[in-house]
């Protein structure tokens, strides 16, 4: 199990901004060995209760609450993540644990036992409460990531363009995804991740033309077509 704690910042750029800065940073920053020339595939699989509990958290802006996920980077993978992020004020508290293919398929049905095989006390949480509180896939993500870190502070940054979803597909491991377009196709979403401080060098370039932090959920555009719900 790993478990990561530090705060995000999340902007939107326009494809001009994000240009930009994505040159900037491969100079400055060192890329991410899997960034290639279009960056990464990663698709996620969010669980919610019943009742919505963690969408609604999130729209209600609450400081204290989380998302359970499963995550893939390649639908040929003998692997899934199985992570849960929880908020806290400033703080978001990541714990991921790596599950077999088999196991992910099982997960991805609403089956939860599974978990039990894993001696990490997190797979019984995640076993607990995915039970407890009625936890089932509700929808699939999908969007390619470019990313760049500095090791001062643990920084990463990423930019995530072309986020994708369905609500009606649940097969994280699937090459022919039904995926339809949830986002500005020309916007990107930067995140930057670091642990205590930001830097100042970093956080002059990321606040460009006078650009504020703001709050992007893909998981919430995620449900946009399901809850009916405007963005």
């Amino acid at each position: 199990m790993k478990e990561v704690l530090r705060q995000e910042k999340k902007y939107l750029l326009s494809l001009e901004q994000y240009r930009r800065l994505d040159n900037t940073f491969e100079k400055v920053l060192r890329p991410d060995e899997h960034n290639g020339t279009r960056g990464y595939l990663i698709r996620s699989l969010y669980f919610d209760t019943m009742q919505e509990r963690d969408f609604y958290e999130k729209e209600d802006g609450l400081e204290i609450r989380r998302k359970i996920r499963l995550r893939t980077y390649s639908p040929d993978s003998d692997y899934a993540m199985l992570e849960m992020k929880q908020k806290q004020g400033e703080n978001q508290k990541k714990r991921s644990l790596r599950v077999k293919r088999e196991d992910a398929m099982e997960l991805t049905q609403g089956h939860y036992s599974c978990l039990l095989n894993y001696e990490e006390p997190f797979a019984k949480e995640c076993y607990g409460l995915l039970n407890i509180h009625c936890y089932r896939p509700k929808s699939i993500v999908e969007y390619r990531r470019k990313a760049y870190v500095a090791s001062e502070n643990k920084t990463r940054i990423t930019f995530d363009s072309d986020i994708r979803a369905t609500e009606s597909d649940f097969c994280i491991f699937s090459p022919s995804l039904n995926l339809n377009p949830v986002f500005d196709p020309y916007l990107t979403v930067m995140e930057v991740k670091y642990n205590g401080f930001l830097l100042s060098y970093i956080k002059q370039m990321v606040s460009m033309d006078g650009k504020i932090p703001t709050s992007v959920s893909k998981y919430s555009f995620s449900r946009s077509v399901g809850l009916h719900y405007l963005f």
